[in-house]
């Protein structure tokens, strides 16, 4: 196996790979670098177990800490899911403490996920092209001016957005379709609903049984009781899948029901069944403790969502950037 490249750290600074005993200090850096970035994401240790202690992430090789003395200054990681349609997708994510930036720690770590990206194309998907990702809200525009600098590209554009859980819109009827709560014995049923409704978005793979259990249904902040199906003829032909972070409730003081995948099977579209399982998400979340629904969109999507979204009452109180370097196959 390809030796894994050496960070250039400036003098003074040491790197390690993550542990699992290092996610409450990445969690503290996080915390004291949302003050300044605004990101409106406030993940816990456990929220970083979930993400990062798994199946799909090899910490050793597709991780970097770095500490100045003691203190954890800097992280940086590469996730890679499995599968994947036109790309092999990898995505870049890190950050810098806000009282260690300007120091070059930032260039640093870029440059070795960038050099890292290229090995795990080679290493795990020999011939397939690539395309290695740098999510950047646009409330980091130093970060931005960074992975610009490196030569990465700003292709697509995703919107958070929220609705109040007031004013809520009437709850839909669409004719031969039964509105249900999710069933765990249909958890397979769902993943196979989810992969023909994606196969034409950008980014999208078919998701295997660990893939969807790692970052979907088997999240620890999958709520089943906010999550909605539409069945027709027995089967599932819509769904709408909720995720709430208590962390976020404890740093925002407001409970947020996130509908983190939407989809409808191709040849039932324009029923009106996004709709439906929406607002059923809606009422389920107002009833239960919640204050603000969430979900986020591509701006280029070409089936409408966007306008559907706003017309359900939500708006956009996000941007965020996907900054990319495509790499060829062979």
């Amino acid at each position: 196996m390809t030796a894994v490249p050496a960070l250039q750290l400036p003098a003074g600074l040491t790197s390690t790979p993550v542990t699992a005993d290092d996610l409450p200090a990445v969690a503290a850096l996080l915390a004291d670098a949302e003050a300044v970035d605004r990101t409106g994401e406030h993940p816990s240790a456990a929220d970083l177990a979930g993400d990062w202690v798994n199946d799909l992430v090899d910490l050793p090789r597709d991780s970097r800490l770095v500490r100045d003395g003691d203190r954890v200054v800097g992280v940086a990681t590469l996730i890679t899911p499995p599968t994947f349609r036109d790309a092999v997708s990898v995505y870049l994510e890190g950050r810098v403490h806000p009282g260690a930036r300007g120091r070059g720690i930032g260039r640093a770590l870029l440059a070795w996920q960038l050099e890292r990206g290229g090995q795990v194309q080679a290493e795990r998907h020999p011939g397939a092209p690539a395309r290695l990702t740098v999510p950047l809200p646009t409330t980091m525009p130093d970060a931005e001016a960074l992975v610009r600098r490196s030569g990465l590209v700003a292709t697509r554009w995703f919107h958070t957005m929220h609705r109040p859980l007031t004013d809520l819109p009437t709850p839909r009827d669409v004719a031969g379709v039964e509105l249900v709560g999710f069933d765990p014995a249909r958890d397979d049923e769902v993943r196979r609903a989810h992969n023909r409704a994606f196969t034409e978005h950008y980014g999208s793979s078919e998701r295997d049984e660990a893939t969807w259990q790692t970052m979907f249904t088997g999240a620890a902040s999958f709520r089943p009781d906010l999550s909605v199906l539409a069945l027709a003829d027995g089967a599932v032909v819509a769904y709408a899948l909720t995720h709430v972070w208590e962390s976020d409730t404890a740093a925002t003081g407001r409970r947020e029901a996130h509908l983190a995948q939407v989809g409808v099977v191709p040849e039932q579209r324009g029923r009106g069944l996004s709709k439906a399982v929406i607002a059923a998400v809606l009422h389920r979340a107002a009833a239960r403790d919640c204050q603000v629904a969430g979900l986020d969109v591509d701006r280029e999507n070409g089936s409408g969502a966007l306008g559907l979204y706003e017309g359900l009452g939500f708006t956009a109180v996000q941007t965020r950037t996907s900054w990319v370097r495509e790499l060829p196959g062979a």
